[in-house]
C-alpha cells in the first residue's frame, strides 16, 4: 500500500473514515438528459443488454451510475450533462496522462481549490482511471512533488494537511461511483495505530478495496492497539488492514502491540496486510504478516485472490 503520503512529517489530522455513501442510482430519463439522448433510444440499449439495468419491485427500470459511466467508457460517448449523474457540472472525457494528472491536481490542491480537486479526480475516472490508478498514480506522485516543494520552503505546511483532507474527501464522493456491493461481499477494516494521524492512505485502501468488490471500511486514525483488538474478535472480516506511516513508541513496543494485533486476526483466521513508510526492511523482518504492500495495487491484487477465494468458498458451501 501507497501508505506514506506526508513528507514533511505533518499529517491531515481530520480523521475521515471510510463510511458508506449513498449509491446514486438513476431513472432512464435522467441517464438519457446526461447522455443527450432519446429515452427510447436508452430503453433500447438497456433490452439489448448494451446497458445494465434492474427493475423496482414495481416495473420500473433503475440504472447504477457506475454502469452508465462503464457505458460510456465502452462506447466513447460523451456527457452532456454531468451533473444529472451527481458529477461536477464540467466533467468531460478527455485525453488524461499520468503527468498531467498529476500537475492539474498539484494546482488544485496548492491552491485549496476543493472544487478543482473534485473536477481533476472525476475528469480522470471518466477518462478511464481506476480508484487504485488515481492513488498509486497521479494522488501518490502529486504528495511527493508537495513534499520536495514543502524542502524548498514553497509549500508550506498547511497546504500540505489541508491538501491531504481534500483528496480524502475527493476518495469519499468517488466511492459513491464505484460499483455496488454484492449482498455477500467479503468484508474488510483497518486502520492506523496510536500516534499514527496519517489520514488519507487508510482512506485509500477502503476505496480501492471498495472499487473491487470489497465491503471496506476504514476505522481511522490513532487507535489504540486494545480496541482493534477487540475489533477482530467482535467483527466479521476476511481481511484487516493497517497503516503504519509513522509510531512514535519503541521499535520493541510497537512489535509487541502490532504482535498482539497479528494474534487477534490469526485467533479469527483473518490475513493482515501492512504497508507503510515507518516499516523498514529491519523491521518487517520481525513482524508477521499476510501481505506487505507498497502502494495500493499490491493491495489490490492481495484483495483479489482472498476475494476470489471467499467465492469459490460460497460456491462450495
Amino acid at each position: 500500500m501507497s501508505l506514506e503520503i506526508s513528507p514533511s512529517g505533518f499529517s491531515d489530522t481530520e480523521n475521515v473514515q471510510s463510511t458508506f455513501p449513498q449509491q446514486i442510482v438513476l431513472s432512464p430519463k435522467q441517464v438519457a438528459r446526461a447522455i443527450g439522448v432519446s429515452e427510447a433510444s436508452l430503453k433500447r440499449w438497456c433490452d439489448k443488454g448494451k446497458l445494465i439495468s434492474t427493475k423496482t419491485v414495481g416495473g420500473h427500470r433503475r440504472l447504477h451510475v457506475s454502469n452508465v459511466l462503464r457505458f460510456l467508457k465502452d462506447t466513447g460517448r460523451e456527457l452532456v450533462r454531468p451533473e444529472v449523474l451527481g458529477l461536477p457540472p464540467s466533467t468531460r472525457k478527455s485525453e488524461w496522462t499520468q503527468e498531467r494528472g498529476a500537475q492539474q491536481l498539484f494546482d488544485a490542491l496548492a491552491l485549496g481549490d476543493e472544487d478543482m480537486v473534485l473536477q481533476v479526480v472525476f475528469d480522470l475516472y471518466v477518462a478511464g482511471f481506476s480508484v487504485c490508478e488515481i492513488c498509486d498514480k497521479i494522488m501518490t506522485q502529486t504528495f511527493h512533488e508537495i513534499g520536495r516543494a514543502w524542502e524548498h520552503g514553497t509549500v508550506q505546511i498547511y497546504q500540505e494537511r489541508r491538501a491531504a483532507s481534500l483528496c480524502a474527501r475527493a476518495l469519499q464522493r468517488l466511492e459513491q461511483f464505484t460499483p455496488p456491493l454484492t449482498a455477500d461481499a467479503p468484508r474488510a477494516f483497518g486502520a492506523t495505530l496510536a500516534s499514527d494521524p496519517y489520514t488519507l492512505p487508510t482512506a485509500m485502501a477502503s476505496v480501492v478495496l471498495r472499487e473491487i468488490g470489497w465491503r471496506a471500511t476504514s476505522f481511522g486514525v490513532g487507535l489504540p492497539t486494545e480496541t482493534l483488538c477487540d475489533a477482530l474478535s467482535k467483527e466479521s472480516a476476511q481481511l484487516f488492514w493497517v497503516s503504519v506511516s509513522s509510531f512514535d513508541s519503541d521499535p520493541v513496543e510497537f512489535l509487541a502491540d502490532f504482535s498482539r494485533l497479528y494474534n487477534a486476526a490469526s485467533a479469527r483466521e483473518i490475513p493482515v496486510v501492512v504497508g507503510g513508510r515507518a516499516l523498514t526492511p529491519e523491521l518487517r523482518k520481525q513482524m508477521r504478516f499476510a501481505a506487505f504492500g507498497d502502494n495500493m495495487a499490491h493491495l489490490v491484487d492481495f484483495g483479489s485472490t482472498i476475494y476470489r477465494a471467499t467465492r469459490r468458498e460460497g460456491v462450495s458451501a
